[in-house]
């Protein structure tokens, strides 16, 4: 499988960063026994702290993504990106509802990180991977807990595969046919930068997320580093 990022995603954020998690054999079933919840709710507690009292629209860390969102188009206050999302949640004290390992792994490395996090599927995906902007033929496609199909907007920034986009304004939200399940085996999880986020906090955020993978799930994990100068990965989809 290749994942790439197109020369038109990298004219709009040139200075964007994706690193993949890519992730083999895993064991993706919730346990009765588990120490995710904790961790979870760790990482909470600690993003809460780092944020402080200020506006969370002001964090660097967030309103660089709300202005990349409106770079593209999107207005940031409708559709938060993942991150702030949330935040949001986390700051009203909401505590995450476990989802299955994985996700809640790559919840736990974005709240520890303040960045975006998620995943998909490899064996949901059809063909190659695609970071672009959206055209204005794009399939419609149905969403995580949306019950109609919707086509993205041109010009949205999309991740996509040969059947359409699986997630939708950039990190915003993910489609329903390549979402993490407990029978998901084998899948890639992706963290995003843009500045002020570095280099080697997102590569340190990858680790992270590749460790606790194998010490949570069991299985084998590489990980790829996309940005301007090397846009494109190929890697084993299974």
């Amino acid at each position: 499988m290749k994942f790439s990022a197109t020369p038109e995603f990298f004219s709009l954020f040139p200075e964007a960063r994706i690193a993949l998690v890519i992730v083999h054999g895993v064991d993706n079933r919730p346990r009765e026994e588990t120490a995710l919840p904790p961790l979870l709710r760790e990482a909470q507690a600690s993003a809460v702290a780092r944020l402080g009292s200020g506006a969370l629209t002001e964090h660097p860390r967030i309103h660089c993504w709300r202005e990349a969102y409106r770079a593209f188009g999107a207005k940031p206050k409708d559709y938060p990106s993942s991150i702030e999302n949330l935040l949001r949640r986390a700051l009203k004290g909401e505590l995450l509802r476990s989802i299955n390992p994985l996700v809640d792994l790559y919840n736990v490395v974005s709240l520890t990180h303040l960045l975006p996090a998620g995943g998909e599927d490899l064996d949901a995906i059809e063909g190659d991977v695609v970071l672009t902007r959206a055209s204005s033929e794009e399939p419609k496609v149905k969403l995580l807990g949306e019950a109609e199909e919707r086509s993205p907007k041109p010009g949205e920034v999309i991740y996509k595969d040969e059947l359409g986009a699986i997630c939708r304004r950039w990190n915003w939200k993910e489609a329903d046919r390549t979402k993490l399940t407990e029978e998901t085996r084998n899948a890639v999880l992706v963290l995003e930068a843009i500045p002020p986020i570095t280099k080697p906090e997102l590569e340190g955020a990858a680790n992270s997320l590749s460790r606790l993978v194998h010490e949570h799930c069991g299985g084998s994990a590489s990980i790829e580093v996309l940005d301007r100068q090397r846009p494109e990965a190929v890697f084993e989809a299974k």
